[in-house]
């Protein structure tokens, strides 16, 4: 059985719905306000490179410079890439930040993402808590991963293997970028710089993986059935998705006249927040739809459960 068919089979079996707040909009100003209305779309945040995210309509200062903040699945932490480089997890406030690992100094660490699974004692299968993300060397990008609970800790390589069987083309071990895990087994994605693919990665039994399609910035919906990823189409970055159930690929913004990109999904894998050069839009996930511009903030939008 191959890792998509075995992946997807699980999370038809077991997925279980996650629910929250949504944040449907703000201004672009430091000052920015907006409406928060209830449903299970989580809390959309948005992280720029500053010290303030925006978080349910208000400015949160956390301190230290963020990019690339990424929730944990209760919602209770972020993770996220400090000033200095280094990964850091804090409370949603921004207080209580530890340095989970410090970059030696001669890396870029980018785009970390929360790989968590409870134990499966029937397979044997422990459970994950981790933070994996793309590390740049000396102009190699590789995905390496670190305990989320540790401190000033070892980042380790990620294993990437492909499906046995003769025939089977090796997968690229450097290249590796934009990491997103999701859903309840440790199943992730990322891209390859160098391939110009998304790849998917089933760590629930055997770390395997495989070449999904062509494109960048994937994101894993949270029931393990979709990815979306970013695709230049007649001059634009538009938003696809992949159902893996049926192997059919959609264009969700199929009149796109400017850039999207960075999509993420919402906890309940109804909408994803896409990243344009004016702002923050959201698309619904089933599509084709119209893009519904929610804050001129221009950064990494992220939902918190």
């Amino acid at each position: 059985m191959s890792a998509r068919t075995r992946n997807t089979a699980a999370a038809i079996a077991l997925a279980a719905a996650v629910t929250g707040t949504a944040l449907l909009g703000a201004s672009g100003s430091a000052s920015a306000t907006a409406t928060a209305k209830s449903g299970s779309h989580g809390v959309l945040t948005i992280s720029n490179g500053t010290k303030y995210v925006l978080i349910n309509g208000r400015w949160v200062n956390f301190g230290v410079p963020v990019r690339d903040l990424a929730w944990s699945p209760d919602g209770a932490r972020a993770a996220f890439v400090d000033g200095a480089g280094n990964l850091d997890v804090a409370n949603a406030d921004g207080s209580k930040r530890v340095v989970v690992a410090k970059n030696p100094g001669d890396q870029n660490w980018s785009h970390p993402t929360w790989q968590v699974a409870a134990a499966d004692k029937r397979d044997g299968i422990p459970a994950k808590n981790n933070i994996i993300f793309a590390a740049r060397a000396k102009g190699v990008s590789r995905l390496k991963y670190v305990p989320a609970t540790a401190v000033h800790g070892t980042p380790r390589t990620l294993p990437l293997s492909g499906e046995p069987g003769p025939g089977t083309p090796n997968l690229p071990q450097t290249g590796n970028v934009w990491p997103n895990a999701a859903g309840h087994y440790g199943t992730s994605v990322y891209a390859n710089v160098n391939t110009g693919d998304v790849y998917i990665r089933d760590d629930y039994l055997r770390q395997q993986g495989g070449k999904v399609a062509k494109g960048s910035q994937p994101a894993l919906s949270p029931n393990d059935e979709e990815i979306v990823f970013v695709r230049s189409v007649a001059g634009h970055d538009h938003i696809l998705m992949d159902d893996l159930t049926t192997d059919t690929v959609k264009d969700l913004t199929p009149h796109a006249t400017t850039d999207y990109t960075e999509p993420a999904w919402s906890p309940d894998g109804t909408t994803l927040a896409v990243r344009t050069p004016g702002g923050t839009v959201t698309v619904p996930a089933k599509g084709p739809g119209h893009p519904t511009k929610v804050t001129s903030v221009v950064g990494l939008a992220a939902y918190r459960p």
